[in-house]
Formats: structure tokens, sequence, C-alpha cells
């Protein structure tokens, strides 16, 4: 198997409840690792959300929680 190449290093804070959230998912899908789990769990909301990797030229300005006129609704932008 070929190794991959992953050059790029995340670092993320999660309080205790994410966490848990993710050790929770981790042991049930019986993933090797903490690291794995996130990997997956961003390639599912990547999926769902109808696609899997950035527009090219995307800025980090263009991805948020809320939407430009400050609501946390999507539907109200």
């Amino acid at each position: 198997m070929p190794e991959l190449e992953r050059g790029e290093r995340l670092q993320i804070m999660l309080n205790a409840d994410e966490l848990a959230a993710v050790e929770d998912f981790r042991f049930q899908s019986r993933m090797p690792s903490r690291a794995s789990a996130v990997r997956e769990l961003l390639r599912r909301g990547l999926a769902a959300e109808g696609f899997l990797e950035a527009g090219v030229g995307a800025k980090s300005q263009d991805f948020g929680v809320l939407n430009p006129d400050g609501s946390g609704d999507p539907g109200s932008a």
C-alpha cells in the first residue's frame, strides 16, 4: 500500500463535550486514531454540503459560521 503524504498540520481546540463526541464517533466507527476520525468527519461534512474541496481561489474569509449579515441562519443571507 502506498504511503499517504500529509504535509500540512491542522491544530484545533475542543471543549470536553466536543472531544467526547469525536471519541464516541472514533470508537463506534473503530477508527485507529483521533486524526483519522476527524478526517472522516470532515470528509462526511464536506460531502453532505455537496463539495469535497474548496474552489480554486477561495479565501478563508469566504468560509465561516455566521453569514455576512451576522446571522447564524444560513437561509437569511
